[in-house]
């Protein structure tokens, strides 16, 4: 069995964490991945402490098992969520789009393992200086904010950077892919897109047939001018977006023009308006089958690929 670090510092059987996808990943497919081995984790988006609060509660009442929070530090909700958290004795928080901290020493006091998504080996290394208990290293691959470096760059060099724990993610979606992590260095793999096509997880129907159908160009990147650059299908609201971005559409606008897109995708299902994130993985993701067994495809699938890395050294 696949056993590393992740799976004693966060008490999980396989060293996969589910990817804390903002509309999308709520107490159930949380709990469902918690109890298929992984780390399951529950996003807090822009949504208020109350939403984050319940959704803890509902995953607690169908796991025993560990679970976690992803918080995006752009919300403006953030500081509450951040007391949430330590109010509820949320064992693991993962951070986003942003610097935790100013939220690190009082998670720490409470016992929560934090665990950072860096996307560069300076914030790395500041995460590692102020005590985080390990790092997930997020290359572009992923949907969602994205950073500049791939994956196959970036987890090395964080790995070189810290004695942390690391984490890699962005493009992994079958056992080769985590795998391939695990040989860069690292000891444990998130994954988001996968999971869309989870059977528990609540996103729109719209959205898990637009994975279902991706193909290896699907995605693009938008929002480098406002500096918050975003992975997401190739849709409508995309393309137009792209060519808004382009033009000399004011930034406020241009902001304005995403607002509440991803909410339409996931919630609504709207084909037209909706921004549908996902990293460049999707074109991976074949059926919809229940959490637990992703889970334990990722961690089983990679073990005989490692057991087989002694054939190639002579």
């Amino acid at each position: 069995m696949l056993k590393s670090a992740v799976c004693e510092l966060l008490g999980i059987e396989y060293p996969v964490l589910q990817g804390g996808m903002a509309w999308i990943s709520d107490g159930r497919l949380a709990a469902a991945v918690s109890n298929g081995g992984g780390l399951g984790i529950i996003a807090s988006g822009n949504a208020p402490g109350s939403y984050v609060r319940e959704q803890i509660r509902i995953a607690r009442s169908l796991t025993d098992r560990p679970i976690g929070v992803n918080i995006m530090l752009m919300s403006p909700h953030a500081d509450e969520v951040a007391a949430v958290v330590v109010e509820e004795k949320v064992p693991a928080v993962t951070t986003g789009a942003g610097n935790p901290s100013k939220y690190m020493e009082a998670w720490k006091a409470a016992g929560i393992r934090v665990i950072p998504v860096v996307a560069s080996v300076a914030l790395a290394k500041l995460m590692t200086r102020l005590g985080a208990s390990a790092l997930i290293a997020e290359g572009g691959e992923s949907g969602g904010h994205v950073g500049e470096l791939t994956t196959m760059v970036l987890v090395p060099q964080v790995c070189d950077a810290t004695d942390l724990p690391v984490i890699a993610a962005g493009g992994i979606a079958d056992g080769r892919g985590v795998a391939a992590a695990f040989m860069l260095g690292a000891c444990g793999v998130q994954v988001g897109t996968r999971f869309l096509c989870a059977e528990e997880c609540s996103v729109h129907e719209n959205y898990k047939e637009k994975i279902l159908k991706a193909t290896d160009l699907c995605t693009m990147v938008t929002g480098k001018r406002l500096g918050h650059p975003v992975r997401s299908l190739r849709t409508p609201f995309a393309r137009n977006y792209a060519k808004a971005e382009y033009s000399s559409m004011p930034d406020d606008e241009l902001e304005a023009l995403g607002a509440g897109a991803l909410r339409l995708a996931a919630v609504e299902g709207d084909n037209e308006k909706g921004c549908f994130l996902a990293g460049q993985a999707a074109a991976m993701v074949k059926r919809i089958q229940p959490a637990a067994e992703i889970v334990r495809e990722l961690a089983e699938g990679a073990e005989p690929i490692l057991k087989r890395a002694a054939e190639w050294v002579k």
